[in-house]
């Protein structure tokens, strides 16, 4: 199965690839989600490892039951055109007007674009004020 694009990246592919990426979180399909994944993909996610795509699927599943306004922004931070087809991306994300987290994943692919590896450092506050809005209208206007 192939998940273009693929690596090696470009600038404009390694940002097609994050904002597939974000509009298939914010879709809130843990199924078609995990599918973006190897099998055996691996994830670091906070404090929590995950090692196939059956285990990302129910994570998934598990986080979107619990986070009924999830909405996250996936921003392209940096990019290695190599074939592992490395990204790096930030993340501010909302749920409802209460939770914001902010943070950075780190992305390896494999040759037909699957995801086999994420890394994700993520900080949680509540009450996000301004702050968050003023970065989902960046985000908004980029789109």
């Amino acid at each position: 199965m192939s998940r273009p694009p693929i690596p090696p990246f470009n600038r404009e592919t390694a940002i097609q690839k994050v904002r597939l990426a974000e509009d298939g979180w914010n879709g809130r399909d843990p199924v078609q989600v995990a599918l973006a994944y190897t099998i055996d993909s691996v994830w670091r996610n906070r404090a929590e490892f995950l090692s196939s795509r059956a285990a990302i699927e129910a994570f998934l599943a598990r986080k979107w039951a619990k986070e009924l306004n999830y909405r996250i922004v996936k921003e392209l931070w940096a990019f290695r055109q190599s074939h592992r087809g490395s990204l790096c991306v930030r993340i501010p994300r909302r749920c409802g007007n209460w939770f914001r987290a902010y943070g950075n994943e780190n992305w390896e692919f494999d040759p037909d674009g699957l995801m086999r590896r994420r890394v994700a450092s993520i900080n949680d506050a509540s009450d996000c004020g301004n702050e968050t809005d003023v970065l989902l209208a960046d985000w908004a206007q980029t789109r």
